[in-house]
């Protein structure tokens, strides 16, 4: 599913228009974002956490030519699943 899927969705779901519904898909990845770039979580029970943490700087390996290079450590965001989202999906 695609952004346009995805907003086409919840427009039909909650009986909005499309613009609604992408203004409201639009405001949740902004307050997401916001939060996570203040390096705090967000909590949705029962469907997940979305949180950052820090990945240390590490050599890996060029595939092509067997190369060693220098990965630079980086924030990057996560998510976990919830209970209730993980029992909906394994049915």
């Amino acid at each position: 599913m695609n952004k346009g899927e995805l907003v086409a969705k919840i427009a039909a779901d909650a009986g909005i228009s499309k613009v609604a519904a992408e203004k409201a898909l639009a405001a949740f990845t902004g307050a997401v974002t916001e939060t996570l770039k203040g390096k705090n979580k967000v909590s949705l029970i029962g469907f997940g956490t979305f949180e950052v943490s820090e990945r240390a700087a590490r050599t890996a390996r060029n595939p092509r030519t067997g190369e060693a290079i220098n990965v630079a450590a980086a924030t990057v965001p996560r998510f976990k699943a919830g209970k209730a989202l993980k029992q909906a999906v394994n049915g």
